[in-house]
């Protein structure tokens, strides 16, 4: 079994309140759960309404798997333009290891 995550360090664009930033990232966990099918959350900076850190977890049965899982949530984040992609950092472990 291979475990993957990553964890994407998220600028947002016009947010006043940390209302108008759910209003942002709620659509943008939906959407990477929905076509990743991988589970999805915000999983820091709840305190700053104008940055986010959202995290995506795969298990699968192959690393190169796991890995495209990854790839195409990180294109998802890269290809929304209300917000800016700071930094991602991912992860790969077997249960193995």
């Amino acid at each position: 079994m291979w475990i993957g995550w990553i964890e994407f360090d998220l600028l947002l664009g016009d947010v006043h309140s940390l209302k108008e930033k759910r209003s942002v990232i709620r659509p943008i966990v939906a959407e990477l759960s929905r076509r990743t099918e991988a589970a999805a959350a915000e999983v820091g900076a709840h305190d700053l309404h104008r940055r986010a850190s959202i995290g995506v977890s795969v298990v699968g049965t192959s690393p190169s798997h796991v890995r495209d899982v990854l790839d195409g949530a990180e294109r998802l984040m890269a290809e929304r333009p209300e917000v800016t992609l700071l930094s991602a950092h991912r992860g790969l472990a077997s249960s193995e290891d």
